[in-house]
């Protein structure tokens, strides 16, 4: 029987899920609708994604103070949403302004990248399929997964949705011709993305799945899909 203790707690829960959404897509609106300077455009694409790095540095401090269910949740939920909104808003300017963007333009058909940014975007959503039917969970903090994901796409690396996200954009990079934003993919954004697995995501999982964690990163790619690994 559900307690209102507990009805109570769900409601704010998903309160502070859908707040949190609201203000990330008011943010993204704003920075899509907005026509900055190329100073402030440009600290937008580089500062959105750098700062993702203090970021998680600051929320596995507070998170190994007490590495409690609330304080692992409560960790998770800042977290994840402070990156939703740093890394979209880098990459919804980055796109926005990418065409203008000087250096060398890269001599491949822009078909090559169009069809690469349809398979990405195909891998994405599997990804999330992958995470609501296996693992009973949606990405970030909209459902926490109530199993370990470690099949289908997740067999093969432990973070395909990231692989898919920095795929799209690369290709992106391709369809514009662009090899300066090939590079910020490459360069920045993947480094970023990859420090905040490491810092955070994987301790999180770590906390929540335990044993089962473990030998699941000790036997599967962090990144790159490759077979699994036999554990020593």
């Amino acid at each position: 029987m559900v307690t209102a203790r507990a009805l109570l707690r769900r409601f704010g829960i998903l309160a502070m899920n859908v707040g949190s959404f609201a203000i990330t897509l008011l943010t993204w609106s704003w920075v899509l609708h907005t026509r900055f300077g190329t100073p402030a455009s440009a600290a937008l694409i580089v500062g959105g994604i750098v700062l993702m790095v203090p970021a998680s540095l600051a929320a596995r401090r507070w998170l190994d103070r007490e590495p409690t269910p609330r304080r692992i949740y409560a960790a998770t939920f800042l977290l994840h949403w402070t990156v939703m909104i740093l890394m979209g808003v880098a990459i919804l300017e980055a796109i926005k302004t990418g065409r203008s963007w000087r250096g060398w333009t890269l001599p491949l058909p822009p078909g090559i990248g169009w069809a690469l940014m349809w398979i990405a975007g195909v891998a994405g959503v599997l990804c999330v399929l992958n995470l609501a039917v296996r693992s009973l969970g949606a990405p970030w903090t909209i459902a926490l997964s109530r199993r370990l994901a470690t099949d289908w796409l997740y067999r093969w690396t432990r973070n395909p949705m990231g692989l898919a996200t920095v795929a799209m954009l690369a290709a992106f990079g391709l369809w514009i011709q662009s090899a300066l934003f090939v590079t910020w993919v490459v360069l920045l954004v993947t480094p970023a993305w990859l420090l905040f697995v490491k810092i955070f995501e994987e301790r999180e999982l770590e906390l929540r799945f335990g044993e089962s964690y473990r030998s699941y990163k000790a036997r599967t790619p962090m990144f790159i899909p490759g077979p699994a690994r036999r554990r020593r």
